[in-house]
């Protein structure tokens, strides 16, 4: 199959393009090429893709299938407007903060999205930090109508793998692969998480794009409770220390985050996010989501953080500095143990 990638050199779509390579097909990617060269075996088309139209003059001929990772309704309304035309199939990655509420558990594909992002005059402005999932249920809108006869919609939660570099799901392997002990944390051993591994995610557009499948989705890993989670990366480590948790309420009065960004505990999340982490992917599953065990994503991930380096800056977590300096402050108040 011909299959072009709007994107191919960065986490995901990178992943995309080394299976589709990898399964015999015909992939070319389309991107700036800032993040890296395209993996060994697909063309590398160089186009900015905030250049609208132009961006897609390289492209020549027809395609078995488009995949789109963007995030701004203007950069897919003019791929669609240059490519829907020549192309068989259309996926379109968008993700799980499209849905308006994340305090129900187990709600599926139908469940109330947030307002689409619109159009000023015709054209859409570059979203916010915090209009995310409002540009991302405009992306699907436009997707929807002018893409071709099949258009799958992906809508995967926290992606995590090799070579991510948002450090939120790696942030806890790393630190108990570190050699400091206590550990800081929230008292969420029982929260649920809910993460897909980039490889499973990757084989499902690739043989989305093989079988022509379309349709909505909630691509989604297992969900898992946060201490079950924690103990596999402590297994997977060899970790013999301990934990302190501390209180919500004080790590709020400290400047502590939730999930991700500086001075984060990554996966932590709001109490009004019961849902966030236990979405339905019973529709995926029946359509051919493949996923791995989640002990062999951690295995992974933690392989990687150590080959990247344990004590490398992130982009989200405690620094060691910081953890040090709370846990001093917690004092005795803290619970000792996975609590």
């Amino acid at each position: 199959m011909r299959i072009l990638i709007l994107g191919g050199t960065r986490f995901l779509s990178r992943e995309v393009a080394r299976q589709a390579v990898a399964r015999g097909h015909d992939v070319t990617c389309l991107a700036r090429g800032e993040s890296g060269p395209p993996v060994t075996g697909a063309a590398f088309v160089s186009a900015d893709r905030e250049s609208g139209a132009a961006a897609y003059e390289g492209l020549d001929g027809g395609w078995d299938a488009v995949i789109d990772v963007a995030r701004k309704p203007a950069q897919v309304k003019d791929a669609l407007q240059a490519l829907a035309g020549r192309s068989s199939q259309w996926s379109f990655v968008s993700t799980s903060s499209v849905y308006a509420s994340n305090s129900t558990p187990g709600e599926d594909e139908s469940a109330d999205l947030v307002p689409a992002l619109e159009a000023v005059d015709g054209v859409f402005p570059d979203p916010a930090d915090n209009e995310y999932g409002r540009a991302k249920v405009a992306c699907e809108l436009l997707a929807r109508d002018a893409g071709p006869a099949n258009v799958l919609i992906t809508r995967p939660g926290l992606i995590a793998g090799p070579e991510d570099e948002s450090d939120r799901f790696g942030y806890w392997p790393a630190r108990v692969a570190q050699e400091r002990s206590p550990v800081l944390m929230p008292p969420m051993a029982e929260v649920m998480t809910q993460t897909v591994d980039v490889r499973d995610l990757a084989l499902w557009l690739v043989t989305g794009a093989e079988d022509a499948r379309s349709g909505t989705f909630n691509v989604m890993g297992p969900s898992v409770p946060f201490g079950e989670l924690l103990s596999l990366a402590t297994d997977a480590a060899e970790f013999h220390g301990s934990f302190r948790t501390a209180d919500p309420q004080w790590l709020h009065e400290q400047g502590v985050a939730y999930w991700a960004g500086s001075e984060s505990l990554p996966l932590w999340l709001p109490p009004e996010y019961d849902g966030f982490s236990t979405r339905s992917n019973a529709a995926a599953l029946e359509a051919g989501l493949s996923l791995r065990p989640v002990e062999h994503t951690v295995r992974d991930v933690l392989a990687d953080e150590q080959a990247r380096g344990l004590h490398r800056e992130r982009k989200a977590g405690l620094s060691a500095a910081r953890e040090t300096a709370l846990l001093a402050a917690l004092g005795e108040t803290g619970s000792t143990g996975l609590v």
